[in-house]
């Protein structure tokens, strides 16, 4: 499912490297039409077609682009039921394209973007567009969704520095909620913010292998593993002195906005490198300067991770046009020209750091890429939506009540369990 709000402004994932497309000539493919659909709209869609442009300047194609928005699911079934499917599409749930996969709608993609996405990805890129042994997608455009945002004036206020763990965390926001200011902003009204969260704290209490378990419901919400990210979340929820007040009012953007706009209430907002867009939209605040970042820290010892959310590029046609399209956005070329517009990162090792236009956007790139196999996809877009994509239900609806009563961890846990267990069943 596609978050609502991040839709417009960043939630895809990123590109996989290939060669250029277009082996000979620039009129290898004069006279053909490639029709690609994807989420983007407004200065997204204009940065994207950029990308496309340089691909029918390479190879005389030309590119049609139908933006679809948080309609893509639905506009693309229809197209696939009404035997018009796009030649490309990128799609941000994973499970979604396994269900086109085993449909038959897809295109397994040729050897060489194959071989592109394993050479320049982390293998858990190459298993995350893997359905039944066959490669039939890579990401294209990703979200870092493991980054703290943070006033610098209210840190330097009380001496603080970016905390690298979850202990350290809870005492600079004690230490910040003594100054009358509070600690974190939560926009808790949105479902989707709060799976964000318990899903950076379970993959470092419970490690990789475990969320991918818990992903696949494979081990019950009610596990032990599930308990411990609950009761470490409920270090930080359960202080009405740390947490900004009327958060499951809050909206994500005015989670932001009571951080960084005037006058503030909070010192802090956990979320994406989306966050950045808002900041800047609406808001006096420079990111970089008054507004920074940090890792979401460890908890527990554990290693670094990244919880990364983003859209993948699949086709249903095997014509030279469509491949090559595809070779292209595989390669770091392609993302190169987005990355240099800004709005883009790739967990792609061979786009330069320096094709990113300032330092803070440098940084969260460079920690997808770092993470390595530790990083792994938004758990919530891997389940059914029923699940974990649907306002005022499953995961964001127990979620959002495990935030107005964080000691009730046995009573969530089985609520968890409940939803999960009748969604995976259908």
């Amino acid at each position: 499912m596609r978050k609502q709000w991040i839709a417009l402004l960043a939630l895809t994932a990123a590109a996989c490297s290939g060669g250029a497309a277009g082996t000979g000539t620039t009129e290898d493919l004069k006279g053909q039409t490639v029709e690609v659909v994807g989420p983007w709209t407004g200065d997204e869609q204009k940065s994207f077609e950029q990308v496309l442009k340089v691909f029918t300047d390479k190879t005389g194609a030309e590119v049609k682009y139908t933006p679809a928005g948080d309609e893509l699911p639905t506009v693309v079934q229809t197209r696939i039921s009404g035997g018009t499917p796009p030649n490309v599409a990128l799609i941000a749930q994973p499970g979604l394209v396994a269900q086109f996969a085993r449909a038959g709608a897809l295109k397994p993609v040729n050897a060489d973007v194959e071989k592109a996405v394993t050479d320049h990805n982390a293998a858990v890129w190459k298993q995350l567009g893997s359905v039944d042994g066959k490669l039939y997608g890579f990401a294209f455009k990703t979200a870092n969704k493991s980054a703290f945002w943070y006033s610098e004036k209210a840190f330097q206020q009380v001496g603080a520095t970016p905390p690298a763990t979850w202990d350290d965390l809870i005492k600079t926001s004690k230490a910040i909620s003594e100054t009358g200011l509070a600690a974190v902003s939560v926009g808790g009204a949105d479902g989707w913010t709060l799976t964000d969260w318990f899903e950076n704290v379970y993959l470092r209490t419970a490690g990789p292998d475990n969320y991918d378990k818990l992903a696949k419901h494979e081990i019950p919400w009610t596990d032990p593993t599930v308990r411990k990210a609950l009761e470490e979340l409920a270090k930080l929820w359960g202080d009405p002195t740390l947490i900004a007040g009327g958060a499951l009012q809050t909206e994500f953007p005015k989670s932001v906005t009571n951080v960084f706009g005037e006058p503030s209430t909070a010192a802090m907002v956990f979320e994406a490198d989306f966050v950045a867009s808002i900041i800047t939209t609406n808001t006096k605040a420079k990111v970089g300067e008054d507004a920074k970042f940090f890792p979401f820290p460890s908890v527990a010892g554990s290693k670094d991770a990244v919880v990364a959310g983003g859209d993948m590029a699949v086709q249903f046609k095997d014509d030279k046009a469509t491949a090559e399209l595809m070779k292209f956005l595989a390669s770091p070329e392609s993302g190169k020209v987005w990355a240099g517009l800004g709005g883009f990162l790739s967990p792609n090792k061979d786009i330069p750091e320096t094709a990113y236009p300032d330092a803070v956007t440098q940084e969260l790139a460079k920690r997808i890429v770092d993470a390595g196999d530790n990083v792994r996809f938004d758990m919530s877009d891997l389940a059914p939506a029923a699940f974990g994509g649907t306002k005022g239900a499953g995961e964001w609806k127990d979620l959002q009540d495990f935030l107005a009563d964080p000691k009730n961890v046995d009573g969530i846990m089985a609520r968890l369990e409940a939803n999960a267990a009748k969604a995976f069943a259908k």
